[in-house]
């Protein structure tokens, strides 16, 4: 996936609409809440396993698809405002956990990096 291709698009669509006025960091943070909200919505009160049999069903993955897409470009959107370059953060990101959580140490455990004895 291309971010700066998808950054684009969000920002044609909303300029095609005179948003932009309304995406303020706080707006998106909000809106992004919210976005997450309707995905946890759709896997509320189910199992693991009927999550993943209605994820395999046609509207399961198109209301999955949809929720999840609407919680990414609006991380795009507060990442965008708040002038984040949403690439190098994640791999910066990635990178301090792999400091905080060595493989040694963390491999098969749910322990937080501060439980691990040693590491972070």
């Amino acid at each position: 996936m291309d971010i700066d291709d998808v950054r684009h698009r969000l920002d044609e669509f909303a300029a095609e609409r005179d948003w932009a006025q309304f995406h303020t960091p706080r707006n998106l943070v909000l809106a992004l809440v919210g976005e997450v909200g309707e995905l946890a919505e759709l896997v509320q009160w189910r199992t693991d396993e009927q999550v993943l049999a209605y994820a395999r069903t046609d509207d399961g993955k198109v209301a999955l698809a949809d929720e999840l897409a609407d919680v990414f470009t609006y991380l795009v959107g507060v990442a965008e405002a708040v002038g984040i370059d949403l690439d190098d953060a994640v791999h910066a990101k990635i990178s301090k956990n792999a400091q905080k959580y060595p493989p040694d140490l963390s491999r098969g455990s749910n322990a937080k990096y501060t439980e691990l004895g040693g590491a972070g």
